[in-house]
């Protein structure tokens, strides 16, 4: 019998990425149930696994004897300060910019906008940024296993590609001269930071 996780995201992107990585483990992967009617934590850590680890052990309580799964990831740009880091979700929001409420979910575009403005007047060499992703299991509101990710990459001044999701139009490997949103998915998940954090937390729930 397949060993059962619950994610708490509502993000198909996530839980696309993390079903793919986990089907080479025998571990299926679902979304909470319920979680879109159940209210949100405050995500008012300084850190990734500060959030991931507040949400793993706050959602846990609604799927008493389960394993949850939280994750907490997002953008780190050199030239921003680490920017915009915890606020990756929410850094076009940060600034005002947000979807009227009868228009689609332009969170993506905002967001991507906001950083190519705060970049344009620092050189391509300069751009450097990374990925980074924190997951946490818990269970009945218990921390049982955690693990981290991360890619480097530059910033590149216009989006490319059509795949992917969130900054990953903008997100260059100089490694493959690609960005991620130009790569297929089994090679992102081999080299993105949402792909080997979630290998490496496969493997302590492998037993």
């Amino acid at each position: 019998m397949a060993l059962h996780l619950y994610a708490a995201t509502t993000s198909q992107g996530k839980l696309r990425d993390f079903r793919t990585a986990a089907e080479a483990h025998s571990v299926a992967i679902d979304p909470l149930p319920g979680l879109a009617a159940i209210q949100a934590p405050e995500e008012d850590g300084a850190t990734f696994a500060a959030n991931t680890t507040l949400k793993a052990i706050y959602y846990s309580r609604f799927a008493p004897g389960n394993l949850v799964m939280a994750d907490d990831s997002g953008l780190e740009v050199d030239a921003l300060g680490g920017a915009p880091g915890v606020r990756s979700a929410r850094f076009a929001a940060d600034t005002g910019l947000v979807d009227s409420p009868d228009a689609n979910d332009n969170t993506d575009v905002w967001n991507n906008m906001i950083l190519l403005q705060k970049l344009a007047a620092v050189a391509p060499a300069l751009r450097t940024a990374r990925y980074r992703c924190v997951l946490v299991v818990a269970c009945d509101g218990a921390v049982l296993h955690s693990a981290e990710g991360s890619v480097e990459g530059l910033i590149l001044d216009a989006p490319r590609g059509t795949g992917g999701f969130g900054y990953d139009p903008l997100f260059y490997v100089p490694a493959l001269e690609r960005s991620m949103a130009e790569i297929d998915l089994e090679t992102k998940l081999s080299i993105s930071h949402r792909g080997r954090a979630i290998a490496a937390l496969l493997k302590m729930l492998e037993f």
